[in-house]
């Protein structure tokens, strides 16, 4: 057991909260040839040390590592998902568990047979830990050896309250293997019975005879349940199908997806550190037109440096958005510094945090990918979606439906994430609510028309179960703002429940599209809202806006678009070196080269031009056929950044085409130094040599 004997101290004191969860993993073995091309080390954790409590998930992710670096990091990661009290020196599970396979090699293991890890006996006392009870009954000649061990106090892993495990000497001879009433019976425990084996009702009362308090478990592991016609129930089966099954409930293996997602994209001291969040995203228009994505990431677990009585972190976020061919279209980063005081600390302490964003996004498919980095602990998160903006909205329809918990209403400075029409609707993924509270509802109609503005109308409607326990209809005239609805729902007069909230959009009774969502509502009093950072953003009529849009259209090679939105952004603001670098872009790949050159041109001599900006001035100017300049402003560039092939190489054709042959040869003979399998640049050095 190299990792158990090796130790489980914490590389890092990190606080948090993670969940104790015992998990289970029945007749788990890790299948033959699996992993065969596992070094030794990690095949015993894998098929000996973990084998019981590692989910099909976690098992899989760890099979497609490639490195012994990785394998220790999610092993570190592993157990640090199961660890009570991160933040404290001592894993208490891995010290648990590694005690229990100790104790069941010694107790359980023989010197010919599997080890005592191996054993049925093994298998549950690693899982289940010290039994509450245990009977045994040995030595006895009418029955078998066999041991009963009673267990309670499980309920909240999914089990039953109470539940007895049955081990026995089948046949009298051997390790004591795991007894179940419908596939034994209480026949398998007599040591001489000639009754009819199908006949379980008299092997039970034969049983009974010799032994009470064995038969008492023989046709049921579950105290109190009954038996019909003498016959064992499957209750005693659902409980291994349960046990079985408990890692995949008990254990929030996400991580492990997260992991092997991230691993080559976070640094190494962050890939051990994933903690669980939840999310939501939107899709919202604006009344310019403009469509935003609007999403929310909210950790289980938010973690500050304190010094001095001040606390305080800095979240990265990195955004990215591809095609369905998986090219990015938009990335965006952004850091978020937090800062908080003794007071502030302590009213946060048992709430989480979560964090409002937004971003524009042209009609398309695409999945979203936000990566979010506690910079002082190290520690990162993620969510993803599939996210779909619309070509046109042609034909009316509804947006999807946002459950908030409160609406902050009246004028609010700029745009902010989850704003509809002059309100912000603050939400929480799991859309819980207590009886105190008031569910706001937000949503949008898209592509109305004046006639059904006129003559439709939306209906509400809330069902727990089957039964509709609310219903009214508004008119979509008595709305100011269809881009902007805000429903108001006390929920005092609801009871605890899951609940589901309709929404349908009807013209003249006739229904033209319904969404729905559930939402809960809790037998607790008051609810731990979360701290909620929300960024504020500029008015749609700000020219980064059209930037952004313009930027994702020539990430796409819709140039037409893209150049419509960045004249837009470059004509709002000249003097942005960004704006103008992208307009620049689009007209050389559109070979408008002049208005390239007349773009970028004001930016060639500022202190430290942009390298993309010489690059591009210089491409402009080839094509232009004005070489001289090309070699000035390629020069520029080698003298703020140094030298590169495809610097050298364009010089190299610009002093070509000067005629300067000798000032040609040095610079592509310079490139193929750093580059010796350029053929093309080869070729022409050869060429020239020649000419020499």
């Amino acid at each position: 057991m190299w990792y158990c004997r090796k130790g489980s101290m914490k590389s890092r004191k990190v606080a948090g909260i993670v969940l104790y969860a015992v998990a289970f993993s029945l007749f788990a073995f890790v299948e033959a040839g699996a992993s065969t091309d596992l070094p030794p080390r990690y095949k015993t954790w894998l098929e000996e040390e973990v084998v019981y409590i590692i989910t099909p998930l976690e098992k899989d992710v760890f099979l497609r590592l490639s490195t012994d670096r990785e394998r220790d990091l999610f092993i570190e990661a592993f157990w640090k998902q199961r660890d009570p009290s991160q933040g404290t020196p001592l894993n208490e599970f891995k010290e648990e568990h590694c005690r229990r396979i100790q104790y069941a090699d010694r107790m359980f293991g023989r010197t010919t047979g599997p080890p005592g890890w191996k054993t049925d006996r093994g298998q549950f006392y690693i899982l289940l830990g010290e039994p509450q009870d245990t009977e045994k009954f040995v030595g006895e000649a009418e029955i078998y050896n066999a041991e009963v061990w009673f267990y309670q106090g499980l309920a909240k892993y999914g089990l039953p309250p109470a539940f007895n495990l049955v081990f026995f000497q089948k046949g009298g001879a051997g390790d004591y293997v795991l007894y179940s009433p419908a596939m034994d019976g209480p026949q398998a425990l007599l040591a001489a019975y000639s009754g009819d084996p199908a006949n379980y009702l008299q092997a039970y009362k034969k049983l009974n005879r010799i032994s009470p308090a064995l038969a008492r478990v023989s046709l049921s592991l579950i105290p109190g349940e009954s038996s019909r016609f003498g016959r064992p129930t499957l209750a005693s089966d659902v409980l291994f199908q349960n046990i079985q099954a408990l890692p995949e409930k008990e254990v929030k293996d996400r991580y492990a997806e997260k992991f092997l997602m991230y691993k080559d994209i976070v640094e190494v001291e962050y890939s051990a550190n994933y903690i669980d969040s939840d999310s939501i995203v939107r899709v919202f228009q604006d009344r310019s037109g403009l469509t935003f994505v609007h999403y929310s990431i909210e950790l289980n677990k938010f973690s500050v440096n304190e010094r001095e009585g001040k606390y305080s972190t800095h979240l990265k976020i990195n955004g990215k958005v591809s095609d369905t061919q998986g090219k990015t279209v938009y990335q965006f980063e952004s850091g978020l510094p937090v800062e908080l005081n003794e007071e502030q600390i302590k009213s946060i302490t048992y709430r989480p945090f979560e964090f409002y964003d937004m971003f524009p996004l042209v009609p398309g498919n695409y999945k979203l990918s936000v990566l979010l980095k506690n910079e002082v602990s190290q520690e990162f998160t993620s969510l993803e979606k599939d996210v779909t903006i619309p070509e046109n909205e042609s034909s009316p329809r509804l947006s999807a439906l946002l459950l908030g918990y409160r609406a902050r209403s009246g004028s609010l400075a700029g745009l902010k994430p989850f704003q509809l029409g002059q309100g912000q609707v603050m939400c929480q993924p799991n859309r819980v609510f207590c009886l105190q509270d008031h569910l706001f509802l937000g949503f949008q109609l898209l592509g109305r028309t004046a006639d059904l503005e006129r003559t439709g109308s939306v209906r509400f409607e809330i069902f727990r179960q089957e039964e509709k326990v609310l219903s009214l209809t508004r008119k979509l005239s008595d709305y100011k703002n269809l881009l902007g609805i805000l429903e108001d729902f006390p929920l005092a007069a609801f009871s605890p429940g899951t609940y589901w909230l309709f929404v349908t959009l009807l013209d003249d009774g006739g229904v033209l599209q319904t969404e729905k969502e559930p939402f809960e509502i809790t037998t607790i009093s008051s609810l731990p809202r979360p701290w909620v950072f929300s960024r504020t953003f500029f008015p749609v009529t700000h020219p980064g806006y059209s930037f952004a849009l313009g930027k994702q259209y020539f990430n796409q090679g819709k140039f037409p678009q893209a150049l419509e939105y960045l004249e837009r952004a470059q004509q709002a603001q000249p003097a942005a070196e960004s704006y103008a670098l992208a307009l620049a872009q689009v007209y050389v790949v559109l070979k408008d080269y002049a208005k390239a050159k007349s773009v970028l041109f004001p930016f060639r001599d500022s202190t430290k031009p942009d390298y993309d900006v010489l690059w591009t001035l210089g491409q402009t100017y080839q094509a232009l056929g004005e070489f001289a300049q090309a070699v000035a402003v390629i020069n520029q560039a080698i003298l703020h950044y140094g030298i590169n092939t495809n610097l050298l190489n364009s010089l190299g054709e610009s002093y070509y085409r000067l005629g300067d042959l000798k000032q040609a040869l040095a610079a592509w003979t310079k490139s193929l130094e750093i580059d010796p399998g350029e053929q093309e640049i080869k070729d022409k050095v050869e060429s020239l040599k020649k000419k020499d």
